[in-house]
């Protein structure tokens, strides 16, 4: 691999699924969920979303032309959805997960409360579709993929090795950096959109 192709790419995953973002996912499933099972949340979340990335960013090219979809529109469709799940954070609504916790979680319920923001997170699947199809070389998709999972190992170990304080963090500290976070991810989300609407020519808008 390129070693500076792959620092750039590996910046762009760790801006948008990296421990930051992640750990704030799995501190509200560390109130509910014993150490143990956490932990093998993380694991199998993470699994789930190296298969989802790998599949994603190698088939990049393919799944753009099967589907007929422009690189300006994936920006404006993941944009939107980004924008939309920020604004959630911000206004305490968990988009993509199952709503109240149940009185006995399970570790499936725990999974599927992070498809959303981790193992299919919308910024995410955007970055490696045009990450992929930047370039029409095999080596390139490799050092995409390569980065991502990069970026999901270090989020693995993050968790692992904080299990324990993310289930003692209080949860008016999680809600709060939550918004937050939530604020920040709306204004990437409008930034991306932006770049798509730049991207197809809308005047006032060029941003290169």
């Amino acid at each position: 691999m390129n070693p500076f192709t792959f620092s750039a790419a590996f910046i762009t995953f760790f801006s948008v699924i990296g421990p930051p973002k992640v750990l704030l996912a799995f501190a509200g499933l560390g109130q509910v969920h014993p150490a143990g099972q956490l932990r093998t949340i993380a694991l199998l979340s993470s699994g789930t979303a190296v298969l989802v990335g790998i599949v994603t960013g190698s088939t990049a090219p393919w799944l753009l032309d099967l589907f007929h979809i422009s690189t300006p529109a994936l920006q404006l469709a993941g944009g939107v959805i980004f924008f939309l799940y920020a604004v959630g954070l911000v206004l305490g609504m968990h988009l993509g997960s199952d709503g109240p916790h149940e009185d006995a979680p399970d570790t499936l319920s725990g999974v599927r409360e992070l498809l959303m923001p981790y193992v299919v997170s919308p910024l995410a699947m955007t970055a490696l579709l045009i990450e992929g199809a930047a370039r029409d070389s095999v080596g390139w998709r490799s050092t995409v993929v390569g980065a991502y999972m990069a970026v999901i190992a270090l989020d693995l170990v993050c968790v692992l090795l904080l299990a324990r304080v993310l289930r003692r963090t209080h949860h008016a500290t999680i809600e709060l950096l939550g918004r937050l976070l939530g604020l920040l991810l709306a204004a990437v989300g409008v930034d991306l959109v932006l770049d798509g609407l730049s991207d197809l020519g809308v005047p006032g808008l060029d941003r290169h």
